[in-house]
């Protein structure tokens, strides 16, 4: 007997065509919102060679947090009063 072939859409096939996708594709469609919702910094190469993990550099930060608070910085440094 011959196996029935299946047209289930939810399948994946081996390989796809551009005429597959009607609406076509869009680079970068995702980029807006995944920016927004993201909370990924980018280092430059010469701060990611100082802090080769993420454990480093929360570190560096919430010491120089607790710097600044004990230091009680102000937003206007200007030495005038």
């Amino acid at each position: 007997m011959k196996k029935a072939k299946s047209h289930n859409k939810d399948e994946l096939r081996r390989s796809y065509k551009r005429s597959d996708f009607p609406g076509g594709f869009t680079r970068g469609k995702y980029a807006a919102s995944l920016a927004t919702g993201s909370n990924v910094v980018v280092l430059t190469p010469e701060n990611a060679a100082a802090f080769p993990t993420s454990e480093a550099v929360n570190e560096a930060l919430g010491g120089l947090l607790r710097v600044a608070k004990s230091a009680r910085l102000t937003t206007r440094s200007s030495g005038r009063r």
